[in-house]
């Protein structure tokens, strides 16, 4: 049996687009290919309200958004654990979190009688243990080599007890990035790096751009978050 997998995307999803969940279809892609392990949920985790990003509307909205932009999804689920907190939680922190919880539930069948939205179908059939894996883009894997912005410890504990899946765009090096640090070159084993060979260049900036300026999203959201948007005026639309 191969190793089980839950990839588990953090961020602010104000609002989600088609490729923060086009990235985990990716991912499954590459493994099913690959053959190593075997992709058994994902989950999106929307950040505290306390991490105060540009563009970042209140949880209840962006929750809202994330659940319809999912329902087309069988595999795909949203944790609202992080917005849950008392204030901005680490990425550390919520990988282990997650992938703590869902390892406990596995280890005592008593406990599978009533499990949270977010884990997979199918977790009652399942055996064994789950590594949750945290799903990014390449600019997260940069950020890690900004000064101030991440610990060290944070980063050796999120690649030596989970590992990442690294979309990245085709032309990009992120490979280059990874010889070039002595931290992330000592885990190397643990970074799958996944071409995304379609690129999609729109991002939640873009779409709070053209909303804010009373432009069609028309084909770049989901149909129904783009009404709860123009419902709720997010990112200065004008409810008609």
């Amino acid at each position: 049996m191969l190793p089980k997998v839950i990839l588990i995307a953090c961020g602010s999803f104000s609002p989600p687009t088609p490729m923060h969940f086009r990235m985990f279809e990716i991912a499954r892609d590459y493994f099913q290919q690959m053959g190593t392990h075997e992709v058994v949920g994902g989950i999106v985790s929307p950040v505290h309200d306390s991490y105060g990003k540009k563009g970042l509307v209140v949880a209840k909205h962006r929750i809202a958004m994330l659940k319809l932009a999912l329902k087309s999804s069988e595999w795909i689920r949203m944790s609202d654990w992080e917005t849950q907190q008392d204030g901005w939680t680490r990425t550390r922190i919520t990988l282990q979190y997650h992938q703590n919880y869902i390892n406990s539930l596995l280890s005592d069948d008593s406990n599978r009688d009533t499990v949270p939205s977010w884990l997979p179908g199918n977790l009652k059939q399942m055996t064994g243990t789950v590594q949750v894996k945290l799903l990014c883009g390449a600019d997260l894997l940069e950020s890690w080599n900004v000064p101030g912005l991440w610990e060290n410890d944070d980063i050796e504990a999120i690649l030596g007890h989970h590992g990442i899946v690294v979309i990245s765009r085709s032309g990009s090096n992120p490979e280059q990035f990874i010889f070039n640090s002595d931290l992330l070159s000592k885990y190397r084993r643990n970074i799958e790096i996944v071409t995304n060979w379609v690129p999609n260049e729109v991002s939640s900036s873009m779409i709070r751009r053209l909303v804010s300026r009373g432009q069609s999203v028309k084909y770049l959201l989901d149909d129904s978050v783009i009404e709860y948007i123009m419902k709720n005026s997010l990112f200065g639309a004008n409810s008609q």
